[in-house]
């Protein structure tokens, strides 16, 4: 961890932080991450993509982190993160990059492989396919009213809820929500963060010290942009104007590694959109790994399982 070096890189009128290990003329892999996630949350992939020979980069996106916060956070969007990760690329040199993404990170890493496909060696990704944004949004409408997705994209819903306590006290409880195998679902009178007594522990594979780097994180940057993206931005449109939404396509390999309690499958239509061939439309070279005992946060959950399978996969595809 002591060897990782944070650099910012002027982009697209913003100061974005980037977390970088590894030496510049190694093939270079960059790390997506989610929500409520920061680069920390890839510290054991870096450190092991890195002593493996390969340049490891992990931004915080606009808003999150230790980056620059738009001046409109209101108006962000996903393609924005998308366009931020290439500019990226381009100031530090890189012209070929593997693509590792979590949770939402995923997503921007698919958008990317469709958007900058000459870009793109291939693409490892944890917690969610690939679907059309449009698409996936559809099945959170499909879910009860009470869904933490459907009040987090409500605005001011759960900037009001959160608003309640400090930032270490909601990553506490989110961590805590989104690792159990069930999807959130509040009441009518009640909010999402009632939904965790707070006499309940954190899982045992995530410290009070990783607590405490993500609670000085987000105390920094706040909720208004990364509750902007990913909840109230799966609805724009990607990609050219005469494209429509079943036209997006990733052609790169692309390695999903899905813990088998990740609450996702708990989403309206996932399991059977996963287990189905509808997915390969989308995704013509995809492998699925399923770990028996995952949650949402197998990459923190289970390190050297997953690095090893990362190794693995960028070692086949190695450019």
């Amino acid at each position: 961890m002591d060897k990782i070096k944070h650099n910012y890189v002027q982009v697209n009128g913003l100061k974005l932080h980037v977390a970088e290990i590894g030496a510049a003329s190694s093939p270079a892999v960059v790390f997506l991450h989610g929500f409520p996630e920061i680069w920390y949350t890839w510290r054991h992939q870096m450190v092991a993509v890195a002593n493996a020979g390969f340049r490891a980069i992990a931004p915080d996106y606009r808003g999150y982190g230790l980056s620059d916060i738009p001046a409109e956070p209101d108006k962000t969007l996903l393609v924005d993160l998308v366009h931020d990760t290439a500019s990226i690329l381009d100031a530090l040199g890189i012209s070929k990059v593997f693509v590792i993404g979590k949770d939402f990170g995923a997503m921007v890493a698919y958008i990317f492989s469709v958007i900058y496909r000459e870009k793109v060696t291939s693409i490892v990704t944890f917690g969610l396919p690939f679907m059309p944004p449009a698409s996936f949004h559809q099945s959170c409408q499909a879910a009860p009213e009470g869904f933490y997705f459907r009040r987090w994209e409500e605005p001011g819903r759960a900037e009001a809820d959160f608003g309640r306590f400090d930032a270490k006290t909601v990553v506490r409880k989110i961590y805590i929500m989104f690792s159990s195998s069930e999807i959130q679902i509040a009441s009518e009178n009640q909010e999402i963060m009632d939904l965790v007594d707070p006499s309940t522990p954190l899982p045992s594979w995530f410290t009070e010290d990783d607590l405490a780097v993500y609670g000085d994180l987000y105390q920094k940057s706040g909720f208004q942009t990364p509750l902007q993206v990913p909840y109230r931005s799966f609805t724009e449109k990607i990609g050219p104007p005469q494209q429509g939404p079943d036209d997006l396509k990733v052609e790169a390999p692309t390695l999903l590694i899905m813990g088998k309690k990740d609450y996702m499958f708990k989403f309206p239509g996932m399991e059977e959109y996963l287990k189905s061939e509808q997915i390969k439309k989308y995704v013509p070279n995809l492998e699925i790994v399923y770990l028996a005992e995952g949650c949402h946060f197998v990459v923190e959950q289970f390190p050297e399982e997953v690095n090893n399978l990362i190794l693995n996969y960028l070692n086949h595809n190695k450019y």
